[in-house]
């Protein structure tokens, strides 16, 4: 199998393994256990991470794949698709910006971020799993 074949599934396992830690990150510090919390989101932090990387590979070696759905789903998946790739791009100094400020101990700063990031974070990473459905398996 190659590359191009196998990378859109390992990239939507990231996402959603992304999602599952944010949300377990989010429950962590509610509960006030800033320890699960950090090694939580370090993870969150290590999959997208490995997530990125992956997505930059793939998009440097595969070809197009193009949506195939037709009448109302392709202006949903396009605009779906858009507000993804949007976020995602102005996630990452965002998600940089509000680890650095915890690295930092400024946790008054990485709480006023963390708000925002957090849901900018799962949005895309959520709607990432979403588009790759649409484009792999419900519309192929």
């Amino acid at each position: 199998m190659e590359t191009a074949q196998i990378l859109p599934h390992l990239n939507a396992a990231l996402n959603a393994a992304a999602t599952l830690l944010l949300l377990a990150g989010r429950l962590a510090i509610r509960s006030g256990d800033r320890d699960r919390h950090r090694r939580i989101m370090l993870a969150a932090l290590g999959v997208s991470a490995v997530f990125l990387a992956s997505y930059l590979l793939y998009h440097a070696t595969a070809p197009i794949f193009v949506f195939r759905g037709q009448g109302w789903i392709r202006p949903v998946y396009y605009a779906l698709l858009i507000g993804h790739v949007v976020l995602a791009v102005l996630n990452v100094p965002m998600i940089l910006l509000t680890v650095r400020h915890a690295l930092r101990g400024d946790f008054d700063r990485h709480r006023r971020l963390a708000r925002w990031t957090w849901a900018v974070w799962l949005t895309v990473s959520v709607s990432g799993v979403i588009v790759y459905a649409l484009l792999y398996h419900l519309y192929v």
